[in-house]
């Protein structure tokens, strides 16, 4: 059955998990090291979805006989009011300590987005983002409110889970 109950974003969590391999060890040691899950202080996350849609025109036809689906694009960012060196490791691994003699690794993780109404308990809706890597990261001291940094993300692929009680 599908889920048509409404969420806020407080009834949100935020994990991370990894899979097994060289990116994967690497974003587990950030994890540990900061005990990132839950990923707390989070106010703001972004999931975007894209299908690069190509429209078929016929010779003399005016609008498209055909959509053809092209690559799929998962992409998003994520806001959190806690600067601790966290989310940049996540996105640098080894090379935020110092600076890398060539290559490194750069850490791999998968989110998981949950929602859970707590008056409707068993009623949630997850969305969980695979081989996600941090593409950029930025961070903002204004005058007079909170500090605030910010990541932008991209992943291989998406899944959803719903569950209603």
């Amino acid at each position: 059955m599908a889920n048509t109950n409404v969420f806020r974003g407080s009834d949100g969590s935020i994990s991370v998990s990894v899979d097994s391999g060289a990116e994967g060890d690497s974003a587990q040691s950030v994890i540990d090291a900061y005990a990132l899950t839950p990923v707390g202080r989070v106010t703001g996350v972004q999931v975007t979805v894209e299908s690069d849609l190509k429209p078929f025109h016929e010779l003399g036809q005016r609008y498209a006989t055909e959509l053809r689906p092209g690559n799929v694009n998962v992409h998003g960012s994520i806001d959190r009011a806690f600067i601790n060196g966290a989310l940049l490791k996540m996105f640098l691994g080894d090379a935020a300590s110092s600076r890398p003699a060539g290559t490194f690794i750069s850490p791999t993780f998968n989110l998981n987005l949950r929602l859970e109404n707590p008056a409707k308990e068993g009623t949630s809706s997850a969305v969980t983002l695979y081989g996600v890597k941090l593409e950029n990261w930025s961070f903002d001291i204004p005058e007079d409110d909170f500090v605030m940094e910010k990541v932008g993300f991209q992943a291989l692929w998406v899944g959803i889970e719903d569950a209603e009680a």
